[in-house]
């Protein structure tokens, strides 16, 4: 619609019709609406969470923006530049997936369905705890041992000994190859001091408690030593049973996902206060994108399939339901509804006649004229259209029994007889003629007419085939005959004594 048509809508409608069309408006919302909108709202989210830091998410904003740009070309009547701006968003559209393709497949590949679906991206953390943690599971489930140790505030020159100095930058294949069992150093301890891994090969102090499981062997106590002795945070996998324990001071914890140990490893470090305000950053970023995909998903809609300012009109034939078997319907004062529909431009254009139907119940009629009032509730239409307006508000119908009666036929001449002629004889084929049509109307009806014949035409005898007249159009010739007779007349001259005045 026009700029100028939404100002005139504005300035002819009054604050009451306003709430009037808001109320109407948002009763005429359908479940399927609902739905439609929160499904692409999160399917837009979902593109947001996984390209937001990549270049593709920049072009996409660009084809948003021109999209938008492009939604006001057309309010306004901008033909041309609507068009050239609709072609340059397909052309861009198409170069997303072109040129960005290796980077679609980067993004998609690293996640699992479950992470395209619902997972969300966190920012890489300051310290490579994460490295540690995956590294920890990797080992456990190829069931290689492994003893790492990550100091805190005190020295552990004193407590260790005969460790081999590194001084690596921490990576997976880094803790990996050292823990390999081929490895000489493997049975050892290994240090990580900041983002190094400083020293492998080192024996860790025995702990002697009594309180420990049976089956804890001397890498178990190592852990449990060197945690007692300082306030390092051992971490432990078990070659024998795959699991994980993270040690500090006298607390032995057992670690099951990727997740905790992460956080375990972040407390002893003291990120944990950063990340937590990384997380609410990021819930209340997810939330604002959230809402603006809402928002922008809610305008499309609106656009799209929820502009009210398209009307047609349909002539939608009267189906009558509920008919006793023994009545018939006669007559009736009119056979179809005028009804003007409105909705948006893209159902109004879809919409199909049959797709619209007006229904009267004749359960509660009787035999005679019935008058009903047509409403809303006679009318079914598809979802997502309204109805404007509709005519007639009420049709009358006539109710009968169905009864059969014979009844003789009779010709209906018309015009005048040449002065010199006359009809000596009329035959017709059949005579009577068995007529179904309500009793109340048959009552009344001695006699079927022909259709007219004019007799300024006879000049010689001779036989024509001519169709019945029934009225009223309710009525049906009855089994085993049709609507047309045969009629025979004998044309002859009058005598000279007939053709006298």
């Amino acid at each position: 619609m026009p700029m100028d048509r939404y100002l005139k809508f504005f300035d002819s409608v009054s604050l009451t019709d306003l709430m009037d069309y808001i109320l109407y408006f948002l009763n005429s919302i359908r479940w399927q609406d609902v739905v439609d909108i929160t499904l692409n709202s999160y399917i837009l989210f979902r593109f947001y969470v996984l390209f937001r830091k990549t270049n593709v998410f920049k072009i996409l904003i660009g084809i948003a923006a021109l999209w938008f740009f492009q939604q006001i070309a057309v309010s306004v009547g901008l033909i041309v530049t609507s068009w050239v701006v609709q072609a340059i968003t397909t052309v861009a559209a198409l170069i997303i997936i072109v040129v960005f393709r290796n980077e679609i497949r980067s993004v998609l590949q690293t996640r699992n369905l479950k992470a395209i679906l619902w997972g969300f991206s966190q920012k890489s953390l300051n310290a490579p705890v994460q490295i540690i943690a995956e590294s920890a599971f990797d080992l456990a489930k190829k069931r290689i041992g492994a003893l790492i140790v990550i100091p805190g505030k005190e020295d552990l020159n004193e407590a260790i000994q005969n460790g081999i100095p590194v001084n690596g930058e921490i990576s997976r294949e880094m803790i990996s190859s050292i823990f390999w069992p081929d490895n000489p150093v493997h049975d050892g301890a290994m240090l990580i001091e900041g983002n190094q891994i400083t020293e492998v090969g080192v024996i860790l102090p025995l702990s002697y408690r009594q309180d420990l499981p049976s089956y804890y062997g001397t890498r178990h106590r190592a852990a449990v030593g060197i945690a007692e002795m300082t306030d390092a945070m051992v971490i432990v996998v078990s070659e024998e049973r795959g699991t994980i324990l993270a040690i500090k001071g006298s607390r032995i914890q057992r670690i099951l996902k990727v997740e905790d140990l992460i956080t375990v490893l972040q407390e002893h470090t003291g990120e944990t206060d950063n990340t937590k305000k990384s997380i609410r950053r990021d819930r209340m970023e997810f939330l604002a994108a959230a809402m603006v995909s809402f928002m922008v998903i809610t305008g499309i809609w609106l656009t799209i399939a929820r502009g009210l300012d398209t009307l047609v009109t349909l002539e939608i034939p009267i189906e009558y339901m509920n008919r006793s078997p023994a009545i018939e319907i006669m007559d009736a004062s009119v056979n179809s509804v005028r009804i003007q529909l409105g909705g948006s431009g893209a159902l109004i254009k879809s919409i199909r006649p049959e797709q619209v139907r007006v229904r009267i119940d004749l359960g509660r009629s009787f035999v005679g004229s019935n008058t009903f009032t047509i409403t809303n509730e006679n009318i079914s239409l598809p979802p997502g259209v309204f109805i404007k307006s509709f005519q007639p508000s009420a049709v009358d119908v006539i109710l009968d029994i169905p009864v059969s009666k014979e009844i003789p036929i009779q010709v209906d001449w018309t015009g005048k007889l040449p002065e010199n002629l006359r009809i000596e004889r009329i035959a017709l084929d059949p005579e009577k003629i068995t007529v179904v049509g309500g009793s109340q109307i048959l009552k009344n009806i001695q006699t079927i007419y022909t259709e007219k014949i004019p007799l300024d035409n006879l000049t010689t005898s001779r036989s024509m085939t001519v169709n019945l007249a029934l009225r009223p159009a309710s009525l049906k010739v009855g089994p085993g005959f049709r609507e047309k007779l045969v009629v025979e007349y004998v044309v002859k001259e009058k005598t000279a004594k007939e053709a006298k005045p």
